[in-house]
């Protein structure tokens, strides 16, 4: 069996066409499919990135909702500025009840302190040490938010007066309006 040249040719022809495919049409595909699944993966990965961020943003919506209710649970334990001598009748009964002797009172300049104010008041009282105790728990149960710094114990020099103490009382409250300062 000869082959002529037109056979020949036609037999490349026919070769070449498989080879000229693959270069012209499959390899070219090949990559775009390749390129489709690397953005496909990459944005599934973005997708699971969104849905972590979501549930976060779910988690940190119930927690700002906690907060925002233990905000208002506060606000309502300051009293407004109406208020401070009512409290301050309290906390010199409280002292009497534990067995002090009624206390010496000197308010201070109200403070700015975050959205509300702060009134310091200078406290000195005397007695015995369980009953400057049982005082002092009993501040601590007020409904109110107060605080005690600078405190200054010693004994005392006088006969059946175990201690004196000096020490600043502050008491929380809101503007009488009601609303942050």
């Amino acid at each position: 069996m000869k082959f002529t040249t037109r056979e020949l040719i036609l037999f490349l022809a026919v070769l070449m066409v498989p080879i000229l495919s693959y270069f012209i049409v499959f390899k070219p595909q090949s990559e775009k499919i390749e390129q489709a699944k690397t953005e496909i993966q990459h944005r599934k990965e973005r997708l699971n990135t969104l849905r972590i961020e979501t549930a976060r943003n779910e988690d940190l919506r119930s927690a700002n909702t906690e907060i925002s209710g233990r905000i208002a649970e506060m606000e309502s334990l300051l009293p407004s500025g109406k208020e401070i001598d009512l409290i301050v009748r309290q906390v010199s009964a409280l002292a009497v009840e534990s067995g002090l002797t009624p206390p010496t009172l000197k308010s201070e300049k109200p403070v700015a302190a975050a959205r509300f104010r702060e009134q310091p008041l200078k406290m000195s009282t005397s007695g015995s040490f369980e009953g400057f105790y049982e005082f002092l728990l009993a501040l601590e149960r007020l409904p109110r938010l107060t605080r005690v710094v600078d405190l200054l114990l010693k004994d005392s020099t006088d006969e059946g007066v175990e201690v004196e103490a000096e020490f600043t009382l502050s008491i929380y409250f809101q503007n009488d309006e009601g609303s942050p300062s």
